[in-house]
């Protein structure tokens, strides 16, 4: 079986991804050490890509989490070395096309190199198949660490904090009223009391809107129940 055949095979099998363009994959697999066409600018639109779909992902997957949580779990999940790591389990090393230097060295090994071919591979998916086709094949090759994503307590959201660490308790859940609303309807600013009475827990905030407001609002009930003795 030569290279293309391969390389096909494998895109069936990781991917379930049947290529119209090989040449597409094959430059995407291809380093700059080598002779010829390359990955690099397949490696620039691929990240612009992975970027998008996991950002869509993870702005579906946790409604509740803000810019900045968000922005943290996609770098931690498309971290060179969460690629490098990914790229390494499905093999990817062993169709790689490297210059005699880095066969040398052991470049199909190199973290750098796996992680750059993964995007370059995410470009010429787009490329050949569209976003939908690109967004199919990346879902079912990232699938385990999607599925294992969670967002770590420190980056969840005040409101839910409060939720869950009542539910662990077995405490009801805390009471929302909204005290007033001011302001024209383009700048208005609401004020909300959170109360949690089985612990003798309460806090008014402002925002600009009533689900700013109500998170202030249990970011300081939250403080009051971690210095309670």
């Amino acid at each position: 079986m030569n290279r293309s055949e391969r390389l096909r095979s494998w895109l069936l099998e990781a991917l379930a991804y049947q290529p119209a363009d090989l040449t597409l994959f094959e430059t995407a697999l291809t380093h700059r050490s080598a002779d010829g066409p390359n990955n690099e600018r397949l490696e620039f639109l691929g990240d612009a890509v992975l970027g998008l779909i996991t950002a869509q992902y993870l702005f579906e997957r946790f409604p509740d989490a803000d810019e900045g949580s968000l922005s943290r779990l996609r770098s931690r999940l498309v971290s060179g070395e969460s690629l490098a790591q990914l790229a390494a389990g499905l093999s990817l090393g062993e169709l790689l096309v490297l210059g005699p230097g880095e066969l040398k060295t052991g470049g199909f090994r190199r973290e750098s190199i796996l992680a750059d071919a993964l995007e370059a591979l995410c470009g010429a998916l787009y490329l050949d198949g569209g976003l939908a086709a690109a967004r199919a094949a990346l879902q079912r090759l990232l699938a385990p660490a999607l599925q294992a994503l969670s967002l770590p307590a420190e980056l969840k959201d005040p409101k839910t904090r409060l939720q869950e660490l009542l539910q662990a308790r077995g405490l009801p859940l805390p009471r929302y009223s909204v005290d007033s609303v001011e302001g024209e309807l383009h700048a208005q600013v609401f004020r909300v009391t959170c109360e949690v009475e089985t612990m003798a827990a309460q806090a008014t905030a402002s925002g600009s809107s009533r689900r700013r407001a109500e998170q202030a609002a249990a970011a300081r009930v939250l403080e009051q129940i971690h210095v309670q003795p």
